[in-house]
């Protein structure tokens, strides 16, 4: 019994010292910091709330059925082979004011923007996970650069802190290249943790507008939830982004259920030349906070987007459909609603406003 007790104590005291000192888990909030987020009007004096009800409970028995499959997996969940990527080419770095995209799998994506360089939620890491070497690992091999073969970036932002979208290795490598970072309400702590500098780092909520370097920049809503440990769910809040130049407007989903917030943002700042839209790791039974990818061609539309870029797929499975179900799934839709869809390769760079879009079917 002696045995079986400090065993137990033994463990309590691991998991404690993981929780509070395991870089990748992130920082909690001070006690000042929490009643600073509580005047959020997202925030309902405990955690934040989405703008609709969104139910993500579920039972015993289905947590259990699910974990099963989980734990069964879809044999065409991910890519037979590893998924080819293009190398980040000198075409990035040339014709500095020409609006240009490349996206890297998943939903991070480097936009150049007005002679500005902007990162969107770099997840550059091997695995989605806090522990990488029990991850899913990524499809591809490799990365399509080095990080550092990456321009100076002018600002860096971010959608959540869930970690395929917020990494803490990304983060160390590339906090002395970024000039300054914006994320959602509550986010500022894990930054600041892994070593930026607190002076670099904006926290904004829903519908704050503000400019930056001649850009104008909105942090708009989503539909989804945050949380990096066992004690922070709804911590920090999540968000999108509206990106806005002298001649060009970009829209940023993160992740996020479908709901009526897409229709206030387009009327509020459409339309857009481009939209970056979640389309991936999905299941009915959360579709509340992750779009099926009718949804997202239908979110699309809602934000007057002219053309679309499906993103949260291509570089992770955290999900039990086909590995490609999400980019077919979005063509089709987008086919029946005459919406145009763009479907770079994993680092193929994309002019923003071109004359023709990538529509090569890669992945086949």
């Amino acid at each position: 019994m002696l045995l079986f007790i400090s065993i137990i104590a033994l463990l309590v005291i691991i998991v404690y010292l993981v929780l509070q000192y395991y870089p990748p888990l992130g920082a909690g909030q001070s006690r000042e910091g929490r009643r600073q987020l509580s005047r959020s009007k997202q925030h309902d004096n405990k955690k934040f709330i989405n703008a609709i009800p969104t139910n993500m409970e579920t039972t015993f028995g289905e947590k259990l059925k699910l974990l099963l499959q989980f734990m069964k997996g879809n044999p065409h969940g991910r890519p037979p082979k590893p998924v080819a990527i293009e190398p980040l080419g000198e075409v990035y770095v040339g014709q500095e004011h020409q609006p240009k995209l490349t996206w890297f799998g998943h939903s991070a994506a480097l936009l150049q923007l007005d002679g500005k360089t902007v990162l969107l939620d770099p997840m550059f890491g091997r695995a989605p996970s806090p522990f990488p070497m029990i991850g899913g690992k990524r499809f591809s091999d490799k990365l399509p650069f080095d990080i550092e073969q990456l321009p100076v970036i002018d600002a860096v932002l971010i959608s959540h802190d869930h970690y395929d979208h917020l990494d803490y290795g990304s983060i160390v490598k590339l906090k002395d290249k970024v000039k300054q970072f914006f994320v959602p309400l509550g986010v500022a702590p894990h930054l600041v943790k892994w070593g930026v500098n607190p002076a670099k780092i904006e926290e904004h909520d829903w519908w704050e507008e503000f400019s930056f370097q001649g850009l104008q920049l909105a942090c708009t809503p989503a539909r989804h939830f945050s949380g990096r440990s066992l004690t922070d769910r709804d911590a920090t809040l999540w968000c999108s982004w509206v990106i806005q130049g002298r001649n060009t407007k970009i829209f940023f989903s993160g992740d996020s259920g479908y709901g009526p917030h897409f229709k206030e943002i387009g009327k509020k700042y459409g339309p857009f030349d481009l939209t970056l839209m979640e389309c991936g790791q999905y299941d009915e039974r959360w579709a509340a906070i992750h779009m099926m990818p009718e949804e997202t061609v239908q979110a699309h539309l809602d934000v007057k987007g002219k053309v679309m870029i499906p993103i949260h797929w291509g570089a992770f499975t955290l999900a039990l459909h086909n590995w490609t179900d999400p980019v077919e799934r979005a063509l089709k839709a987008a086919k029946e609603q005459k919406a145009i869809i763009a479907t770079p390769k994993i680092g193929e760079t994309v002019f923003i406003q071109a004359a023709a879009y990538p529509s090569f079917e890669w992945w086949r």
